[in-house]
């Protein structure tokens, strides 16, 4: 369990410097893309030095805007991100009433476990088993439970689930995952923006040098990144997040096969008819939703390995 304790908060250190990464490297990439973009317009089309100059200093001109796009998501996943989140999975904020006594006392017991502050917790209505975790960090961090994870598990799987989610926002996973949904989200409009402006346009489609031409060439990279290089890199980050918070949830219950029942159970009904739209979404639940994504793209470990890993902790 020392080594386990040491891994928690090594994992909380790379976490934040991956989120101050991510926070960099976001404006690094948009301008790269876009740049890569007016360089293919131009050697395409540009049939003079002085056409192919014209189009680069565009370029310059719209970064600053680039950049500024930037800097509002990252407004909006600290400020909105979570609100956006329960809102998307119509998750209803829970009452601490007599109704609900049950979810509240196990969210504090395990909260008093990880050192957390008690998060707010919301309720989603649907038979499907499946939960997650969010907000921009432990003070502001709320936890959505579907009706059906709420009635179907017995008291220790629940809140070895509750857990699971608890040390998501303790390895602030949370607040990583915010800022990856929000970010896709607005590469992906803004490249839908840009097309729908091409589309929308009355002027000649074979002028090859006009500003048409640089919006859809543009639009096609941004959703070239958000449609088939985005997907693998939230791949990679979301599967090693369920490992980690599979074992650090094992940690606060002291119980890892309360966790691996409760999989199993949750393997059989996950689906949540909220967020059949959203692959973002799908990605923080502790089981993914979505059974189309099942396989080299899923976000999830296979549910038989993490079993496995819980049923070996001791």
């Amino acid at each position: 369990m020392k080594a386990l304790r040491k891994d928690v908060y090594t994992h909380i250190a790379e976490n934040n410097w991956k989120i101050f990464g991510l926070v960099l490297l976001f404006p690094v990439a948009l301008t790269f893309f876009v740049y890569l973009a007016f360089w293919l317009i131009g050697v395409l089309s540009a049939t003079t030095p002085q056409e192919h100059q014209d189009l680069m200093n565009f370029f310059w001109e719209l970064t600053p805007w680039m950049i500024g796009l930037c800097f509002l998501w990252t407004i909006l996943s600290v400020f909105s991100g979570d609100k956006m989140m329960l809102a998307f999975a119509g998750a209803q904020l829970c009452k601490n009433d007599k109704a609900h006594l049950k979810i509240y006392r196990a969210v504090e017991n395990v909260a008093l476990a990880a050192g957390l502050p008690t998060p707010k917790v919301y309720l989603i209505n649907d038979d499907s088993l499946n939960a997650f975790a969010t907000g921009y960090s432990p003070k502001s961090a709320s936890i959505a439970l579907t009706k059906g994870i709420v009635e179907k598990l017995d008291p220790l799987e629940l809140q070895a689930v509750i857990a699971h989610e608890m040390a998501h926002i303790k390895n602030r996973d949370i607040r990583l995952n915010m800022y990856i949904i929000t970010g896709i989200g607005v590469v992906g409009m803004l490249g839908e923006i840009m097309i729908r402006m091409w589309g929308g346009s009355s002027r000649s489609r074979n002028d090859k040098n006009n500003i048409q031409t640089v919006l859809i060439v543009v639009g096609l990279f941004l959703l070239l990144f958000r449609f088939l290089i985005a997907p693998f890199i939230h791949m990679a980050v979301s599967r090693r997040q369920e490992y980690q918070a599979d074992a650090t949830g094992a940690f606060f219950t002291r119980n890892p096969q309360a966790l691996a029942s409760a999989l199993k159970k949750i393997a059989l009904d996950p689906r949540v008819e909220a967020l059949d739209g959203s692959k973002q979404m799908a990605a923080v639940c502790i089981y993914n939703p979505l059974k189309k994504l099942k396989g080299v793209l899923d976000t999830h470990p296979p549910v038989e390995e993490r079993i496995k890993r819980l049923n070996s902790m001791t």
